[in-house]
């Protein structure tokens, strides 16, 4: 009886004149899911690898997004959108599948656009760092992603993500100029009330793209502004109050036909080791990808990082394989394989990015990770 009450409930709440008025309401998202082979590889200190079989859903997502016209050219714009793992039940947390839901989780906001002027957001989203190279990520959002080792990783080559999706945040975007689009956002850190002589910590993103036919190039830079009261998006993991993070990236692609092109350089420095710095390294990736009898796709992806601060056997590399077949416009099937070696002293690990099964912990320093993954996608 509670079930057909709860049923009943739901179909009034969602009836015809709840959504009488849809015209400005878009319905959008993907579902990738692909099965996996991980093998973690032994480590320096001859610790021994293990291996895992999983099924994952590599940002299956759905979104709501919107825009009404407010006249003389301005426009209130929407987004709500949430990532759904539909590996495993749609839910996080422990305990009943009653409780423990979350939504927009991904990009969602509110905002003002002007033709002329540029457009304005409040909200949860990718910040102009990110947003400036993630096109040219071959492997994007998968167990190759080139953030395994890209954007700075939390606790190994940086405190806190550069390549982030972040809460409490107020951005502009300029209309395009000349092929240039310039973009900045502001992080808000703690948000608690606190004595005016605490420092509640912030962080500042900025890009600058530029696209003109088959050619883009975009750089980015962001900086992590770390304060006595941080929290929520902002809390870093051991960073202290007026210690500093900065990242500065350029990134390049260019198609010739039916071959297409990228390359991005990364370089973070940082205050972090009581005003030295404790994270210091650069990180570069090309990438290549090409189409042929129209419906298939071959990719290759090399990134490599460097020493951190310049510490023995610090530094990692990460080469991808891969293919992609069509069978629709918007369904397609793939293959792909990726290596990740580390140096003696470090232990990077697949990007969890994208991938429910990504995130599969090295041994232990010095391990070589391994992953195949056979996949389908679909968008609507």
């Amino acid at each position: 009886m509670q079930k057909k009450i709860i049923v009943l409930a739901l179909a009034a709440a969602f009836s015809a004149p709840a959504f009488a008025d849809t015209a400005n309401v878009n319905v959008y998202g993907a579902v990738n899911m692909s099965v996996e082979s991980i093998n973690n590889g032994d480590s320096a200190a001859g610790l021994t690898g293990s291996r895992a079989t999983k099924v994952s859903s590599n940002v299956t997502k759905l979104g709501f997004k919107g825009a009404q016209d407010l006249g003389d050219d301005v426009s209130a714009i929407w987004q709500i959108e949430q990532q759904i793992d539909i590996d495993n039940a749609g839910y996080t947390g422990t305990g009943s599948k009653s409780t423990h839901f979350t939504f927009a989780t991904r990009n969602s906001f509110v905002g003002l656009s002007d033709k002329s002027l540029g457009m304005v957001q409040l909200g949860k989203f990718d910040t102009p760092y990110k947003a400036s190279t993630r096109s040219l990520d071959a492997f994007g959002d998968s167990l190759a992603d080139n953030r395994s080792l890209l954007g700075g990783v939390s606790g190994k080559s940086a405190d806190m993500t550069f390549d982030g999706r972040d809460g409490d945040v107020v951005a502009y975007t300029s209309p395009v100029m000349g092929g240039v689009t310039l973009a900045v956002a502001y992080v808000v850190g703690a948000e608690q009330n606190t004595a005016t002589t605490v420092n509640q910590g912030s962080a500042t993103s900025m890009a600058a793209m530029y696209q003109a036919g088959n050619l883009s190039a975009n750089l980015g830079y962001e900086v992590h502004s770390f304060g006595t009261a941080n929290s929520g998006t902002l809390a870093g993991t051991t960073a202290s109050d007026g210690q500093k993070e900065t990242a500065v990236k350029l990134g390049v692609g260019y198609k010739f036909d039916a071959l297409y092109l990228s390359a991005i350089y990364e370089k973070t420095s940082d205050t972090l080791a009581a005003g030295a710095a404790k994270y210091d390294h650069n990180v570069w990736n090309v990438a290549a990808k090409y189409d042929f009898n129209s419906n298939n796709t071959v990719k290759l992806s090399y990134s490599r990082a460097s020493e951190i601060n310049s510490a023995a056997n610090t530094g990692a590399t990460q080469a991808s394989a891969g293919f992609d077949h069509k069978l629709a416009k918007t369904t397609s099937v793939y293959a792909l394989y990726t290596v990740l070696t580390n140096g003696d002293a470090i232990n990077y690990t697949l990007t969890d990015a994208g991938s429910t099964g990504g995130g599969f912990a090295a041994t232990g320093n010095g391990s070589r990770i391994s992953a195949l993954a056979l996949g389908v996608k679909h968008a609507f």
